[in-house]
């Protein structure tokens, strides 16, 4: 197929009828300074050189879906990007986890998008462990992106706030820490992410404290606040932009107070962030 336009013409676009006509009356092509050829032309308004019709025909296999995640009080759904998690960022989990709680720079792993569960469904115990942990946070979901995002300005980067969980095969985690290798299969592994609804901070402000804590079976287990973290949230969004280009979409777990601890088949875990939400997942 040639080109419509040829080089140093102007770029024109053309209506249905007018392609249609142009196809079936050449000679009118002449009053236009263009070639023409046939073209099969299905549901289209206008065509133009740089213009395409992507198609899923193209797809080896159809592509999974954009996991979302529910905005509160509206109808919409939040598409999410990425999923960073911020590690040992409460003093006091820091040193039951055996690690220094001074104020050293973050460091961060991911989650697959696809390993989030809402809240109101359930977390399969998953397989090759025995010691799955939960760790209560506070998730912040990014509503425009950045790069090299200043402490001052990096608020204006959140759309809202959410109730989540990093679930954690603690045997796995711990084995690849003794061999120095990631933790993708201690962290990142199926359900790994369940998330609550997102309250957008247009409603809830932008929280420098307020209770964060979380029930299993109806006990308290995590009791903290989240002016305890080491690394707040600007400061967190800033450091995290200068070593990822970030984008809307992208969610980011703050990090989990002392408390960890296992759960087992049939436990009930219920999450809460004062000012933000909640979330409820069942083990199964």
């Amino acid at each position: 197929m040639k080109n419509i336009i040829k080089p140093g013409e102007q770029q024109v676009k053309f209506d249905l009828p007018v392609l249609l006509l142009l196809i079936f009356l050449p000679s009118c092509a002449s009053e236009f300074n263009i070639e023409v050829d046939l073209y099969i032309v299905i549901g289209l308004n206008s065509i133009s050189q740089n213009e395409s019709c992507p198609s899923s025909m193209n797809y080896l296999f159809p592509p999974p879906s954009v996991p979302t995640l529910p905005v509160k009080g509206t109808d919409m759904l939040y598409p999410v990007h990425r999923i960073y998690c911020v590690g040992r960022n409460y003093a006091a989990h820091a040193r039951e986890m055996g690690h220094d709680p001074d104020r050293e720079p973050p460091f961060f792993f991911q989650k697959n998008p696809d390993t989030i569960v809402l809240s109101g469904g359930t977390f399969p115990y998953p397989d090759k462990s025995e010691n799955v942990h939960y760790e209560m946070e506070l998730v912040v979901a990014l509503g425009k992106g950045g790069k090299d995002i200043s402490v001052v300005s990096a608020l204006e980067h959140v759309f809202g706030y959410a109730a989540g969980l990093d679930m954690t095969r603690r045997d796995l985690q711990g084995a690849a820490k003794k061999m120095g290798r990631p933790w993708e299969v201690g962290k990142a592994f199926e359900y790994s992410a369940p998330c609550g609804e997102i309250t957008p901070a247009s409603n809830s402000g932008h929280p420098s404290s307020g209770r964060l804590w979380i029930e299993v079976n109806g006990e308290v287990r995590q009791d903290s606040n989240i002016d305890q973290m080491i690394w707040n949230v600007p400061e967190t969004i800033s450091y995290l932009s200068g070593v990822f280009t970030l984008r809307e979409g992208d969610l980011i777990y703050t990090g989990t107070p002392a408390g960890v601890g296992a759960i087992n088949r049939g436990d009930q875990m219920n999450g809460y962030v004062e000012g933000i939400g909640e979330i409820s997942i069942s083990v199964v």
